[in-house]
C-alpha cells in the first residue's frame, strides 16, 4: 500500500506541470522566456520527486527520469543543462553520497540526449513517443549500472527483476502519457489559432462584401438620375433637385466607406434632431429611379401638419430606409405599390414601409436581420443586418408583417427628439 501510495504520488507530480503549460505555451514566441518557464515546470517536478522516493528492494527509486527526458526534448540543450545543474545541486542539498560518481553516471545519457534532441521536433507522434520513452529509460539504466558498477552494488538492480521491470514499464508508461498530452495541446492550440485565422479571413470578406453591397445603393441612384439628364423634356427646376440628390448620394457612399475604414477606431456619430416627414421625402426621391425602372409604383404619406423630430444620425438612417426601400422594390419583380408613410402615435413616429410582392414565411421573418440570410437568391444578408443595427443604435424598434403572396410591411418606431 505504501508502494502505491508513493507510486501515484510521483504520478501526480510529473503531470502537474501540464496544467500549467497551456500558459507557458502562449509565450512560445519569446524564446527565451518560453525556454525559462519550461526549466521551472520540470525543475520542480524533478525536486518534487526527488523528495518523495519510492523503496524498491532497499533502492530508494523515483520518476526524476520522466521531466528530466521531457523538459530536454521539448525544451533543448539549454533547457536540458539546467535540468541536469537542477538534479545534481539537488541530489547534493539533501545529502545523497558519491556526488561525484552520480555525475559521471549521468554524462552518457547528456550524450545520448545531444544526439536525439535535434531530430525529435521533427518526428511524429508515434515516434516522439517512443524516442521519450526510450531516452527516459536509458538515462536511468545507464545512471543505475554505472553508479552501482562503480560502487559495488550491481546485485541491487538485479534483485527481483520483475519489479523493477515493472517500474521500468511504469515509467515508460506515464512519460508517453505525458508526451501525447503535450502534443495533443500543441496540435489543439495550432487547431485554434487557425480558426482565429480563418475568421479573420471570413471577416475580410464580410467586410468587403457588406461594403459592396451599401455603395451599390447610392450608386444606383446616380446612375438613375443620369439616365434622366440624357432626356431632352426635362425641365430647369428637375435637374436642379435631381442633380442635389445625386450629390448626396455621393456625399453618403463617401460617408459609408469612411464608417467601414474607421471601424479600427470609430469616428463619433453626428447626432441631431431629424424631421422623419422630411426623410420619407427624400427617400421616396432617392428611390424614384429604382421603382420606374422596375415598374413601382411609390406612394408617400405623411401628416405634414404635424412637425416631428427624432434623434439620430441622419445619414446612417437615410442608409438603413433606403436599404429597406431597395429591398421592397426587388421584392416586387413583376412590378407593384410600394406605401411610404409616417404616423405619429403617443410621441413616437412610425414609420412603416409596405410592399405588395411574395411575403415572407413567419420563419423567414424570424431569421431576417441575421448574417448571411437573404431571402434573395444573390443577397449577402448584410444590408438588411445593418439596416437594423442602426435603426436599434436610434433605439428604434422593428416590426414586420408578411405573408407568403400578400408582400410585407416594416413598420419602424421611433421615439420623438429630446
Amino acid at each position: 500500500m505504501g508502494y502505491l501510495k508513493d507510486l501515484l504520488l510521483n504520478i501526480f507530480i510529473i503531470c502537474s506541470p501540464l496544467v500549467l503549460y497551456p500558459y507557458i505555451y502562449k509565450v512560445r514566441n519569446n524564446t527565451m522566456l518560453f525556454r525559462l518557464f519550461l526549466f521551472i515546470l520540470f525543475a520542480i517536478a524533478i525536486i518534487t520527486t526527488m523528495s518523495f522516493p519510492i523503496n524498491l528492494n532497499g533502492l530508494l527509486y523515483d520518476f526524476r527520469s520522466i521531466p528530466l527526458a521531457i523538459g530536454s526534448l521539448f525544451g533543448g540543450i539549454q533547457v536540458s543543462i539546467l535540468l541536469y545543474i537542477t538534479l545534481l545541486l539537488y541530489r547534493y542539498f539533501i545529502g545523497s553520497p558519491n556526488d561525484w560518481i552520480y555525475v559521471l553516471s549521468l554524462v552518457p545519457s547528456f550524450i545520448v540526449f545531444l544526439f536525439i534532441y535535434k531530430r525529435y521536433s521533427a518526428l511524429t507522434l508515434t515516434g516522439k513517443i517512443s524516442f521519450a520513452v526510450i531516452y527516459c529509460t536509458l538515462i536511468k539504466l545507464i545512471a543505475f549500472t554505472i553508479y552501482l558498477s562503480i560502487v559495488g552494488q550491481l546485485e541491487l538492480l538485479l534483485n527481483n527483476p520483475w519489479e523493477t521491470l515493472e517500474t521500468y514499464v511504469i515509467q515508460g508508461i506515464i512519460a508517453g502519457i505525458c508526451v501525447y498530452a503535450i502534443e495533443f495541446l500543441h496540435t489543439f492550440f495550432q487547431m485554434q489559432e487557425e480558426i482565429i485565422r480563418s475568421e479573420k479571413m471570413k471577416i475580410v470578406g464580410d467586410m468587403a462584401a457588406s461594403v459592396a453591397h451599401e455603395i451599390r445603393n447610392p450608386l444606383t441612384t446616380i446612375k438613375g438620375f443620369i439616365q434622366l439628364f440624357a432626356t431632352a423634356d426635362l425641365d430647369k427646376e428637375k435637374k436642379l433637385l435631381y442633380q442635389k440628390i445625386c450629390f448626396e448620394e455621393l456625399g453618403r457612399a463617401e460617408v459609408i466607406i469612411a464608417d467601414y475604414l474607421s471601424l479600427a477606431k470609430p469616428d463619433p456619430e453626428v447626432i441631431e434632431a431629424i424631421d422623419i416627414h422630411h426623410e420619407m421625402h427624400h427617400l421616396s426621391n432617392v428611390l424614384m429611379t429604382y421603382a420606374n425602372y422596375n415598374n413601382i409604383q411609390i406612394q408617400v404619406s405623411t401628416e405634414e401638419e404635424q412637425a416631428f423630430f427624432i434623434q439620430g444620425d441622419r445619414y446612417k438612417l437615410r442608409q438603413a430606409l433606403i436599404n429597406l426601400g431597395k429591398n421592397a422594390i426587388e421584392a416586387m419583380p413583376g412590378g407593384g405599390l410600394l406605401e411610404l408613410r409616417t404616423v405619429i402615435r403617443d410621441q413616437h413616429a412610425w414609420v412603416i414601409l409596405s410592399d405588395t410582392g411574395s411575403g415572407m414565411s413567419s420563419e423567414q421573418v424570424k431569421r431576417l436581420g441575421t448574417p448571411y440570410y437573404s431571402t434573395k437568391e444573390k443577397g449577402t444578408g448584410l444590408g438588411i443586418m445593418v439596416s437594423f443595427g442602426i435603426i436599434k443604435k436610434m433605439n428604434g424598434k422593428i416590426s414586420i408583417k408578411s405573408e407568403p403572396g400578400a408582400g410585407t410591411e416594416f413598420n419602424l418606431i421611433f421615439p420623438k427628439a429630446n
